[in-house]
């Protein structure tokens, strides 16, 4: 039971970091004006479809993971 806990605290953890952290470089960015290089553009979109995928996996992990006893 414990370790289900654990689980489901980690995994909220997880997804609240990463939306966190997508909405602080949104926040950033618009403070900014969105002005930047083409590299630092990428690099920003491609980090933020990481953090996307990565919130994606551990809630669909969450669904299929699951151990029954």
């Amino acid at each position: 039971m414990q370790n289900k806990t654990l689980t489901a605290l980690m995994r909220s953890a997880a997804i609240a970091g990463n939306i966190l952290f997508v909405l602080w470089m949104t926040f950033n960015a618009l403070k900014e004006g969105f002005s930047g290089t083409v590299y630092e553009k990428i690099s920003y979109a491609g980090l933020i479809c990481l953090l996307a995928l990565n919130s994606y996996l551990v809630v669909g992990g969450s669904k299929q993971g699951q151990i029954v006893k």
